[in-house]
């Protein structure tokens, strides 16, 4: 007989109590994918899998130990059990490790108003080849396109399902549908690609497949011919394509676990200002619909609104159990794992406070510099946060575009970047990440 996630996460803990363990906790999944990929409107390939992944980590005192299994036999959650054990009698003391106290543990969540889970039925892969068929029909209607590098159309079901020695016990379903496509235009080496896709919890919000077709054309065919601009300082335009990796570093940098071990550039500047006045950035990891929603988090406390920079001002790190014990605050819900993995502090669903400008708008504020609308390598310095990173777009001249742009390199800190950001008004509210079209000023772009 298989069991359900929820009853492996308990037989595992209760292997674990036999296996001598202090106290322990479990986390199962149990999932379904579908991936189709098309080339020349022919289906190239077509993947489904079907399994369960377990994961149990262990404490004795204050030794642990992770182990993880996708073979849910009784004999071998026995088998994991004890190995756990023994692995934990031979790791090192943490004075940090340990569950939650019952007192902090998630209760009565409502499962219905986050809407993770997407009960049309699944999709047929005939369905799904079909869209893509139609991605990729479409992308090379357009006169320009040479050919397409990939095409694909996917579905994704998976039950999670957590519980705790400590009395916790909890799960949750949830669903993923997506399509993509990377055109590419001209021939040889004058070869250029770009890409467009989306992916939804609810497969009837998903966009139309031509769309995402002529999309990924058009933004291929926009960047034939790029040119280098001279080597300068410059305002620079971060399209709301790739707005939110500024945001990204930002929040990497109030992460618990840099900051407890003093690899921050954010390390001081708890209640300073890191944004512009007037600015906020909201965590909600209860936004319906939306991948990154979660009622509670992997160690079982409540996920919780939480105002990360208010008014531009920095309000706290993003904490798990163990560094909010390494730093003296408490958890703010936000540990992550994997079945194999440790636990960490990560963010869910993050909004950032969006400007009255549009992208237009804003290249004409900006005069002359640089729309950045992909991204390449990255060299941050996280206790500086010093940032280079490789860059194509349109070089902007007058306010208008002039030409594409490739080959560059956009290299500033991040302490500043992210003190003069003027927000515009074009953030994609279906994503985790909202985050508008930043401008930026004073940034050095390496060209000619």
């Amino acid at each position: 007989m298989t069991l359900s996630p929820q009853d492996l996460t308990q037989a595992l803990l209760d292997a674990a109590k036999k296996a001598g363990a202090d106290s322990a906790d479990a986390m199962a999944l149990a999932g379904t994918s579908i991936s189709i990929d098309v080339r020349d409107g022919k289906l190239e390939q077509a993947e489904r899998s079907e399994g369960q992944d377990i994961g149990l980590r262990v404490f004795l005192g204050q030794r642990s130990a992770i182990v993880s299994a996708s073979d849910t036999r009784p004999e071998t959650l026995k088998t994991m059990a004890e190995r756990a054990v023994a692995m934990a009698k031979e790791a090192p003391e943490d004075p940090f490790a340990g569950l939650a106290d019952p007192s902090q543990l998630a209760r009565d969540w409502d499962l219905d108003a986050l809407e993770l889970f997407d009960p049309s039925d699944e999709p047929a892969p005939a369905d799904l080849q079909s869209d893509a068929q139609r991605v990729e029909a479409a992308a090379l209607s357009q006169e320009g396109i040479t050919q397409i590098h990939s095409t694909s159309a996917g579905y994704g079901s998976t039950d999670v399902a957590l519980a705790a020695s400590n009395g916790f016990s909890g799960g949750y379903r949830r669903t993923s549908r997506s399509m993509s496509c990377v055109a590419i235009a001209g021939e040889g080496l004058s070869m250029e690609r770009d890409y467009d896709g989306d992916g939804r919890v609810f497969q009837s919000e998903l966009r139309n497949p031509e769309e995402i077709g002529e999309t990924a054309a058009k933004r291929a065919l926009a960047r034939m011919n790029p040119q280098k601009p001279k080597t300068g300082a410059y305002p620079v335009l971060f399209d709301e394509r790739i707005s939110s990796s500024l945001i990204g570093h930002l929040l990497a940098a109030a992460n618990g676990s840099a900051i407890a071990r003093g690899a921050s550039w954010l390390l001081n500047d708890l209640g300073g200002q890191v944004l512009p006045k007037g600015i906020d950035l909201v965590e909600n990891p209860h936004r319906p619909r939306k991948s990154a929603s979660r009622p509670f988090d992997a160690e079982g406390l409540p996920t919780q609104v939480r105002q990360v920079i208010s008014g531009g001002v920095l309000q706290g790190w993003t904490l798990d159990l163990a560094n909010a014990r390494k730093l003296g605050l408490q958890s703010t819900g936000n540990a992550a794992r994997s079945v194999s993995g440790g636990i960490g502090p990560a963010t869910w669903n993050m909004e950032l406070t969006q400007g009255s400008a549009s992208q237009a708008e804003l290249m004409q504020q900006m005069g002359t510099g640089l729309l950045v609308t992909s991204m390449i390598g990255s060299t941050i310095n996280p206790n500086t946060g010093d940032y280079s990173r490789g860059a194509s777009g349109v070089w902007i001249e007058n306010g208008e575009p002039a030409y594409p742009v490739s080959g560059v390199t956009i290299a500033g800190n991040l302490r500043d970047m992210l003190g003069s950001i003027i927000p515009g008004n074009d953030a994609r509210p279906w994503l985790t990440y909202v985050v508008p079209s930043l401008l930026v000023e004073g940034l050095t772009l390496a060209g000619e």
